[in-house]
């Protein structure tokens, strides 16, 4: 396995991350037994990157990994952590809860839920409008301090919250959704975080599996998929037709479409490393498989041509969610 460091400051990690989310939310019902043979194979072929958030399947996820790496050792794996959305009963969602006392609360309950003693990387799943950043990442310090948390990471903080949270800890990765056709990052917050020495974890590497075989095949449209307005109406027809000349490429290629976003995802620069959500084994080792192919400076402006940075149709989150988005503001 390939490895790449996230950051100045932060650990080692495999080239390849698994995001283990889909397992327990968002995406329809999954197979449990199956999910837990994915994170078995994921740790087998070397992948040491997990990612999770307390707030997937409301605990749900974190229980499955618990079981899923029972009996691994610890040093086989590190766990990535998002915490703060609040969800009601009916899996609503409430609003963001950041301060000291709901961030030591989360650790806690995650830590718990996971088995474990620490967790590698804690993230604020997003920037609160009501909690100063230095509060948040003063609160997570504390916690690196205590030896609860290992390192700091963000998750979709713009630039000026960057530049604040890493003022007060060292920031070792931002979560950012990052992929072929969703390069709004490129504009102002790769720049600072490779000015500040940030890494880059980077999720929806496949644009929430639109840019898959699955979806030029007609795939069922469901979960977050439904609400997405990238799948609504003629925006899909439009995003179809550049996820087919993106096809044409990988055909050419010799890989599958999924493999080509995820080797251009990987090939951006050594501080990125690409987290695929494969809830079965089959879709594990595609993914893996990405990790093997190289791509010419000719190929990289082939695909430029056929998904130029903004001709995506829609944006990447229903209107409600992305004013939630500080990376956006």
């Amino acid at each position: 396995m390939q490895t790449r460091r996230l950051g100045k400051t932060g650990p080692t990690v495999s080239a390849i991350g698994l995001g283990a989310m889909g397992m327990s939310d968002f995406y329809g019902p999954a197979d449990e037994q199956e999910s837990i043979a994915t994170v078995h194979a994921a740790i087998e072929a070397g992948v040491t990157l997990i990612d999770t958030g307390d707030f997937y399947g409301m605990g749900h996820n974190e229980m499955l990994l618990r079981e899923a790496l029972k009996g691994v050792s610890r040093d086989k794996y590190l766990l990535s952590v998002k915490y703060g959305a609040q969800r009601g009963p009916k899996g609503d969602f409430l609003g963001f809860a950041s301060d000291r006392a709901a961030t030591r609360t989360a650790v806690a309950y995650s830590l718990k839920r996971l088995g474990t003693d620490y967790i590698d990387i804690y993230r604020p799943a997003r920037v609160s409008p009501l909690v100063p950043i230095e509060d948040t990442i003063g609160a997570i310090a504390d916690l690196v301090k205590e030896g609860y948390v290992r390192h700091i990471g963000l998750s979709e903080a713009g630039a000026d919250n960057i530049r604040r949270a890493h003022a007060v800890h060292p920031i070792v990765d931002l979560q950012i959704e990052y992929a072929m056709i969703t390069r709004t990052v490129e504009r102002e917050i790769l720049p600072v975080l490779r000015e500040l020495g940030i890494g880059v974890t980077a999720y929806g590497v496949l644009s929430r599996g639109l840019i898959s075989e699955s979806a030029l095949g007609g795939g069922s449209i469901s979960g977050f998929r439904a609400h997405s307005p990238r799948f609504q109406g003629d925006n899909l027809n439009k995003n179809l037709e550049l996820v087919r000349a993106l096809k044409a490429i990988s055909d050419a290629k010799g890989c599958s479409v999924a493999q080509l976003a995820i080797a251009w995802v990987a090939q951006r620069g050594d501080d990125i490393v690409p987290l695929v959500g494969a809830r079965k084994r089959e879709r594990l080792s595609e993914a893996l498989g990405a990790l093997n192919v190289t791509l010419t400076a000719d190929e990289l402006k082939r695909i430029d041509a056929a998904a130029p940075p903004e001709a995506v149709a829609g944006t990447r989150y229903a209107a409600e969610q992305m004013a939630m988005l500080d990376s956006e503001r």
